[in-house]
């Protein structure tokens, strides 16, 4: 059986691979300067989150017999329903929303969700956060927000659209936690994915408004992005995220979860897409909300093996 730490440190890796994900979908997207012009980058982005989506659907139905037999399973496509809608609710707002603000603004609002998390947890979860986990929320929200400078907010329709993806991204979070502590984590993954490809294409059919914007996907200097944002943004770490967050709170793994916007900016820098100021040092904050959260629930070991559950 998992263990509490194994968790932290599977959901700690998993911010590792979405860090990737930065610089893959920044290579794919300057890859479609004609593209986006031509169907709009409402329209291309939704064919690449459904195209993502669906080399990890494809990837993971052969290897698995759980994730095959989820398609035939009333329950877990109610479970992959919810956890797949709320994620693409998350991703299309966050894409339509960035169109209208700088990176820094989109970052601090993002991690609002940590917030939510924390805030959604005392309505709907189980597991409520402690003072202690209150304040390493309050020190990953600014960690994260500030890495790349101080956000310069004028509240406009990016910026509203944005916090509307936080709450949905934290909705997810808690939902997952739910979700996946009574159907296989497999299989809610497989459903999931299914529903994520639905949608997004839909959604990037009716943005782009033209059937051929699927032709993007094929793109010289985009194919090999894809296979990285599939392989390893999607499938290795939604598997992880099912299988490891029901042993956590939901906040904890929300705080976790916030290390994305550190790994992100060493990456893009690494690549020479960003410069690296002295506001990554914001970073540290991070660090120690989660110390402080991980000395919090070292403490109540036993209390939080009971509510993972059976495996």
């Amino acid at each position: 059986m998992a263990t509490r730490r194994q968790a932290v440190i599977g959901l700690f890796f998993v911010t590792l691979l979405w860090g990737g994900t930065f610089v893959w979908m920044k290579q794919a997207m300057n890859s479609l300067e004609v593209e986006l012009d031509e169907y709009s980058k409402a329209g291309v982005v939704g064919v690449i989150v459904a195209t993502r989506f669906l080399i990890a659907f494809v990837a993971l139905l052969p290897f698995s017999s759980r994730a095959r037999a989820a398609l035939t399973s009333k329950e877990d496509w109610k479970g992959g329903l919810i956890l797949g809608s709320l994620m693409l609710a998350g991703f299309v707002l966050q894409m339509i929303g960035i169109e209208s603000v700088t990176p820094s603004v989109s970052a601090f609002l993002t991690s609002l969700y940590v917030v939510f998390t924390a805030v959604l947890s005392v309505k709907i979860s189980d597991r409520k956060p402690t003072r202690m986990m209150i304040a390493g929320v309050l020190l990953a929200t600014l960690g994260a927000g500030f890495i790349d400078g101080p956000p310069h907010i004028v509240w406009g329709t990016g910026e509203i659209l944005t916090v509307m993806c936080a709450f949905f991204f934290a909705l997810h979070i808690i939902y997952t936690d739910s979700i996946t502590k009574k159907l296989d984590p497999l299989a809610v993954t497989s459903t999931s994915f299914a529903v994520l490809v639905i949608g997004a294409s839909i959604f990037a059919l009716i943005a782009s408004g033209d059937p051929m914007v699927v032709e993007v996907a094929w793109q010289d200097g985009v194919v090999l992005p894809l296979l990285c944002l599939g392989l390893f943004g999607s499938l290795a770490c939604i598997l992880m995220l099912n299988a490891f967050q029901k042993y956590l709170n939901p906040t904890h793994a929300a705080i976790i979860y916030s290390f994305e916007p550190v790994w992100a900016t060493f990456y893009g820098w690494y690549e020479g897409m960003i410069d690296v100021s002295i506001w990554l040092t914001m970073g540290l904050l991070l660090l120690i909300g989660n110390i402080i959260v991980e000395l919090d629930e070292s403490g109540d070991e036993p209390h939080l093996s009971e509510d993972a559950g059976p495996e």
